[in-house]
């Protein structure tokens, strides 16, 4: 079995880490370069930055933030938030990352995902998806975009399905019902993409202790998870998460 990825999620909102539950209510947590740093001490594998007001407010990537992260840490991060064209991502690869999230653009313009791969490779091109439990859509999940704020016509495992017929290497795939409840991730759902899809699929949304994450990891069938609020609480660290996971006999990079 290949080794299970932990991920550390920062939202960042005019340049500050904040956090929220179910994308509202968000409150400044701290300085995201600093805690990309400490995270990185941590022992985490890799990290994501969402600047979750720039596909809303119009505004391009954080590259200033995304080339003091790159100075810092020596782990694979990705970037999403603001990225409109092949420029967009080009420059955000230059200043640092390794990976770019499209997430409201995708859904706005398809082509991107598909001439992004074609350029910079399938490894590039993550899939942000954030999805809510729908009773009237085929698979019991709705798209939503620009922060959870605008719903679309959008199936989730069908949306899953062309993003990767399109060319994304890999899907962040967030439960906006289980965002920031600390409840755990929405184990239906991300079975139903991962096993929908041949590419990588990180939950999103929900961790409150080591145990939901072996739960996604096993029950849920992803191969990595992503977590903000644990560790941003203090409440865990990532190495300690790690641990308890590995006590599940379920395989981790130390």
């Amino acid at each position: 079995m290949l080794k299970k990825r932990i991920i550390v999620c920062l939202d960042v909102k005019n340049g500050r880490t904040t956090k929220g539950v179910k994308f509202q209510n968000n409150r400044d947590i701290g300085d995201p370069v600093e805690m990309a740093e400490e995270y990185y001490r941590q022992g985490v594998d890799e990290l994501v930055f969402y600047d979750i007001m720039a596909s809303a407010d119009g505004r391009r990537p954080i590259l200033d933030l995304i080339a003091r992260v790159a100075d810092r840490i020596f782990i694979p991060f990705c970037v999403g938030g603001g990225i409109t064209t092949l420029e967009d991502i080009k420059s955000t690869i230059l200043a640092g990352a390794e990976k770019i999230s499209l997430n409201s653009q995708a859904v706005k313009n398809p082509e991107l995902i598909k001439e992004g791969a074609r350029v910079f490779g399938n490894q590039c091109i993550v899939l942000g998806m954030d999805a809510a439990r729908d009773k009237s859509m085929p698979s019991g999940y709705r798209i939503f975009i620009n922060g959870g704020r605008v719903k679309t016509d959008l199936d989730a495992r069908e949306w899953a399905q062309k993003a990767v017929s399109l060319g994304a290497g890999e899907i962040v795939l967030n439960s906006i019902d289980a965002d920031g409840t600390k409840n755990g991730y929405e184990i239906a759902l991300t079975k139903m993409i991962a096993e929908s899809v041949g590419v990588p699929v990180v939950a999103s949304g929900g961790a409150g202790k080591p145990e939901h994450l072996a739960d996604v990891f096993t029950r849920g069938s992803a191969d990595a998870a992503l977590i903000a609020t644990m560790v941003h609480s203090g409440e865990y660290t990532v190495s300690s998460i790690k641990r308890a996971i590995a006590a599940h006999n379920i395989p981790v990079r130390f």
